[in-house]
């Protein structure tokens, strides 16, 4: 499917730059891989969104921690780690 596209002068120059330093081949490749990264993003974003609803939903329905509680729980697992433990 074609599509035509207005970029406006300063994303045209960057586009045109891209294919003539030889970094893509041609202008479709350009705006492929433009809208390759922000379907990327809008994925990661996606996520990003589910869990914040599902730790909303978690607080609202009582299922949280006290910070100082998981402070402590944590001070209590790794006190005395070094880094090389994590190594293992």
């Amino acid at each position: 499917m074609a599509s035509s596209v207005d970029l406006g002068t300063k994303l045209e120059s960057v586009v045109s730059r891209l294919v003539a330093n030889g970094r893509y081949n041609s202008r479709s490749e350009v705006m492929r891989e433009g809208v390759r990264l922000i379907h990327e993003r809008e994925t990661r974003l996606a996520a990003l969104d589910a869990s914040i609803h599902r730790g909303l939903a978690d607080a609202a329905a009582g299922r949280i921690v006290d910070l100082d509680e998981a402070a402590r729980t944590l001070d209590d697992r790794y006190s005395g780690r070094s880094d090389s433990d994590d190594a293992v």
